[in-house]
């Protein structure tokens, strides 16, 4: 399978709107177009994950610094089309995000993954990634 990685320009990322509505279909698009704006503008990034020219899966892109653990690359929205899953794109995606960060100057990769999404744990912690917390989340009342 004719797989390549490519970072999609910030003035074209709208073309990730449909992965990510299926990723969550309870966000509506036009909220998705408005936090989308506001997260380049705050250094956002994405791989596209193409089959020629068509669009199978992307995954955010930040580089950060925390105490802990200095520059590292933290992937947003790993998503990958059903359809393509369990032939290898995971691990060429891994090996792609990999350079990316040494090329950017990051100590480590960093994600978070839904602890009920058991096939995403298995797969990360295949590759070699370590579970080292929980991310915890409190919704405020606007």
């Amino acid at each position: 399978m004719d797989i390549t990685f490519s970072l999609i320009h910030k003035n074209n990322l709208e073309v990730i709107l449909p992965l990510l509505r299926t990723l969550d279909s309870s966000i509506s698009e036009s909220v998705l177009k408005e936090r989308l704006s506001e997260m380049i503008e705050q250094g956002y990034e994405c791989v596209g994950i193409y089959r020629k020219s068509e669009l199978i899966g992307m995954c955010g892109l930040w580089v950060l610094i925390k105490y802990y653990v200095g520059r590292h690359l933290e992937l947003d929205n790993v998503f990958i089309k059903s359809e393509f899953r369990s032939q290898g794109i995971g691990k060429k995606l891994d090996d792609w995000l990999k350079q990316f960060a040494l090329s950017r100057g990051c100590d480590a990769i960093e994600l978070n993954c839904y602890i009920y999404n058991e096939s995403g744990k298995h797969f990360w912690e295949e590759n070699e990634y370590k579970p080292i917390g929980l991310h915890y989340q409190k919704k405020l009342d606007i």
